[in-house]
C-alpha cells in the first residue's frame, strides 16, 4: 500500500497491510501537524504534491526497503490538502521478523520520504504563510508555489 490520499489517514488500515504471520515486529510512525515550528505558531498546513510521482516515489521507497530487508513489508500513505493542527500528515508501518529492522526500515522510509518525493507544504502562521519546497526544509518558495506545481 503506497498512497496519496486527501481525507484523514485510517492508520489501522496501514498496519493491516503489513502485518504477516513470520513478523515479529510492527513499527508504526505517525507524522502530524504540530502547532510550533522554529517558535512560530502554526494555524494549519496545505500539502501538494505531484501524485502520480509522488506514488511512484513511495512505492521505490518500498522496494529499497525490501532490497534491504528481503522479508519486511511495507506500507506508506501520506495525506494532502489542508491538515489542522494534530492530523497525521504521513502514516509509515513496517514489519519484520525482527524489531531492530523494523525500526530501522521505518526510519529509513521517513528520510527518504523527505529527501526525494515530490510533496510540498504551505506553512500558515498567525503573521503569514509560506510554501515550503522540500520536507527537509532546506528549500522555501518567498513569491508563490514551486514552479512544479504550475500547471
Amino acid at each position: 500500500m503506497f498512497q496519496i490520499v486527501k481525507e484523514p489517514i485510517d492508520v489501522s488500515r496501514v498496519i493491516e497491510a503489513v502485518v504477516d504471520r513470520n513478523a515479529g515486529a510492527i513499527v508504526t510512525f505517525i507524522g502530524t501537524v504540530r502547532e510550533l515550528t522554529k517558535g512560530k505558531k502554526t494555524l494549519y498546513l496545505e500539502y501538494e504534491a505531484y501524485e502520480s510521482m509522488a506514488q511512484k516515489k513511495l512505492e521505490q521507497i518500498g522496494a529499497e526497503i525490501k532490497q534491504q530487508f528481503p522479508n519486511a513489508k511495507v506500507a506508506i500513505v501520506h495525506r494532502i490538502g489542508r491538515l489542522e493542527i494534530t492530523d497525521a500528515a504521513v502514516v509509515i508501518a513496517v514489519s519484520t521478523p525482527h524489531r531492530a529492522d523494523a525500526y530501522e526500515a521505518n526510519r529509513y522510509a521517513i528520510e527518504r520520504i523527505k529527501k526525494m518525493v515530490p510533496i510540498w507544504k504551505k506553512e500558515h502562521w498567525e503573521d503569514g504563510s509560506l510554501w515550503i519546497g522540500n520536507q527537509q526544509e532546506t528549500i522555501s518558495y518567498e513569491k508563490g508555489i514551486p514552479k512544479e506545481m504550475k500547471s
